[in-house]
C-alpha cells in the first residue's frame, strides 16, 4: 500500500468538491494529464457524482470515494460491496472497530474487490482537542488517532486518513503495510479555511504521508493547472532534498 514507486504527481488526490457533475468534469478536463487521481466526497456524490466513477476510470484516472461510512454491520457490508462493483480505488469509513471489521469482511467476500483500498478516518482535520471534548471524547486528537490506527491495523484495514501532525506517530504503529492519506494540505501562504491541523505539501511528504488530498488550492483558483504544477514541484523538491 506504500507509494515509494509513485511519482509525486500520482500521490496528489484532487478533491472534486463541487455541487454539480458539470463543474467537476470541467476541472478534470482542464487539468488533463496534470492530475491522475480524484476524490469524490459527499457534496458531489449526492449530486449524482457516483456516475463519474466509471467515466474517470475509463479515462485512466484513479478514484477516491470519501464517503466516511458508519452504520450497522450489514449496511457497511452492503455499501462496501456496491463500491467494489462500481470500480473505485479507495473508500473511507470512520475508524470504529465494528465498522472496519465489517468492511474488511465485505471486501474479502466481494468479487473484484481485491484492489479496493479501505481507509479508516481517524480524526477529521477540521477538529482539534477542544472540538473532541465538546463531542464527548476524553482523548486528545493525537491520542484518538493513535488508538484508531492500532484498531485499524488489528482489523486488517488497508490504510488511514489522518492529519499530517499524526503521520509520524501512526507510521510507528502501523509500519509500512498501510497507506497514510492526508487531507488538510495547504501550500505555503494559502488560506487554511476551516482546517485546523494542516501542513504544506512538502511537510506532508517529509512527515511520511503517502497521498495528499488537495481541494481548494487547486479547485478554487483561476489557474488550476499552474497550481497543480507548483504543488508537484514543491513535492519533488521535498523528495529530492
Amino acid at each position: 500500500m506504500r507509494t515509494a514507486n509513485l511519482a509525486p504527481r500520482d500521490r496528489v488526490i484532487v478533491a472534486l468538491d463541487f455541487p454539480t457533475i458539470g463543474k467537476a468534469s470541467a476541472l478534470v478536463e482542464t487539468l488533463g494529464d496534470s492530475a491522475s487521481f480524484y476524490k469524490i466526497g459527499h457534496q458531489l456524490a449526492f449530486a449524482g457524482g457516483l456516475a463519474l466513477v466509471p467515466e474517470l476510470k475509463a479515462a485512466g484516472k484513479r478514484v477516491f470515494l470519501d464517503l466516511k461510512l458508519l452504520d450497522i454491520d450489514n449496511t457497511i457490508r452492503g455499501g462496501v460491496s456496491s463500491v467494489a462493483a462500481l470500480g473505485a480505488d479507495m473508500l473511507t469509513l470512520h475508524a470504529y472497530p465494528k465498522a472496519m471489521a465489517a468492511a474488511v469482511a465485505a471486501k474479502k467476500a466481494s468479487p473484484g474487490a481485491t484492489d479496493l483500498t479501505l481507509l479508516g478516518v481517524t480524526v477529521l482535520t477540521s477538529m482539534d482537542d477542544e472540538d473532541l471534548r465538546d463531542a464527548g471524547y476524553s482523548l486528545t486528537a493525537s491520542e484518538l488517532a493513535a488508538r484508531r490506527g492500532a484498531q485499524a491495523l488489528a482489523c486488517g484495514m488497508d490504510g488511514l486518513v489522518c492529519s499530517t501532525l499524526e503521520v509520524a506517530a501512526l507510521r510507528k504503529i502501523v509500519g509500512d503495510s498501510m497507506a497514510l492519506v492526508v487531507p488538510g494540505i495547504r501550500p505555503r501562504g494559502s488560506d487554511h479555511g476551516d482546517q485546523k491541523r494542516v501542513m504544506t505539501p512538502a511537510e506532508g511528504l517529509q512527515a511520511g504521508s503517502d497521498y495528499l488530498v488537495i481541494g481548494r488550492p487547486i479547485n478554487a483558483v483561476d489557474e488550476p493547472v499552474a497550481a497543480m504544477e507548483a504543488i508537484v514541484e514543491e513535492m519533488e523538491g521535498a523528495i529530492n532534498g
